[in-house]
């Protein structure tokens, strides 16, 4: 009898409608009339109250958790102390870690005052789905192949918000960054914001496709902030796009050996591709699942 109510409920489970997905089979799709997209409203995420509950959660949860699963290595945050006002990060994505790598390396004044681009189709296309990761990470729902849904960004940015944006529009399925959308660029160009450029190493290491935690051993992972870009006179939002794929190109290699060999490679032009070698798949995930080499720490002279 027991076996029997568990097999219900799990037929129950798997035919249960969670998110709000249309379900016409996909031959009846083109005689079917989908109702007319609307945005998942976030402005309650960004009041007062649900400001302070953020960052009691990310700094009181969050942060130590991601400093006792991984091995964090933070690098030049010093940028952020230049940058006067609102400014879009723009990061490499290949892992479900990220967004939490970002936020809980923010210096507080910062965490209080940005807001993250989430994937419409992923993130909010379930109600409870898009209130946790609106309440936690101050998202708002973009699409993938472009700007958003809405003129929310743009608004975000005028009230004074920082914005973290995902170029690539998903996560890498083999550690390797893929091509740059422009959404970013062209919105840094409408609002006259900076671009500032954040390489992340180690987390498709750390917790890949298919994992729901970071794997065991405190596997290395590092954040590396880039000096902010600008639009510069005459320049198009094109060629900004890709003067921040290359700043972020930069910074991975900077980040793989150093500063200096970084800095001349990018100024003959022959800083390795962030894409990764034209090799077979299984290669390019092998390659990336190395992770960033854990950081020696100096012997004590006395012990």
């Amino acid at each position: 009898m027991s076996g029997s109510l568990v097999r219900d409920v799990k037929q129950v489970a798997r035919g249960w409608r969670w998110t709000h997905r249309q379900l016409p089979p996909r031959s009846a799709e083109p005689h079917h009339v989908f109702p007319e997209a609307r945005e998942f409203p976030t402005d309650w995420a960004r009041s007062r109250v649900a400001v302070a509950a953020r960052e009691a959660i990310l700094r009181g949860g969050l942060t130590p958790l991601v400093r006792h699963e991984t091995t964090l290595r933070i690098e030049g945050l010093d940028v952020l102390d230049d940058i006067d006002g609102p400014v879009i990060f723009v990061a490499n994505h290949s892992s479900h870690l990220d967004t939490a790598l970002l936020l809980t390396t923010l210096p507080p004044e910062w965490l209080r005052r940005v807001a993250v681009g989430a994937a419409a189709d992923y993130f909010f296309d379930a109600w409870w789905r898009a209130v946790g990761s609106a309440l936690v990470f101050a998202t708002f729902p973009i699409e993938r192949g472009g700007v958003g849904l809405s003129e929310t960004p743009t608004k975000l940015l005028a009230q004074g918000w920082s914005l973290v944006m995902f170029p690539e529009g998903t996560r890498s399925p083999d550690g390797w960054t893929r091509r740059f959308r422009l959404g970013a660029a062209y919105l840094a160009a409408q609002n006259g914001v900076p671009v500032v450029p954040v390489a992340l190493r180690g987390s498709f290491a750390a917790m890949p496709r298919g994992r729901g935690w970071p794997k065991p051993g405190r596997p290395p992972v590092h954040v590396r902030y880039g000096r902010p870009l600008r639009l510069q006179p005459g320049e198009e939002p094109r060629a900004l796009g890709g003067r921040i794929a290359a700043a972020l190109g930069t910074l991975l290699d900077e980040d793989r050996t150093d500063w200096y060999a970084a800095q001349r490679r990018a100024a003959s032009g022959e800083t390795p591709s962030p894409s990764g070698p034209d090799v077979a798949r299984w290669r390019r995930v092998w390659d990336s699942s190395a992770g960033p080499a854990p950081v020696r720490r100096r012997p004590r002279a006395w012990r």
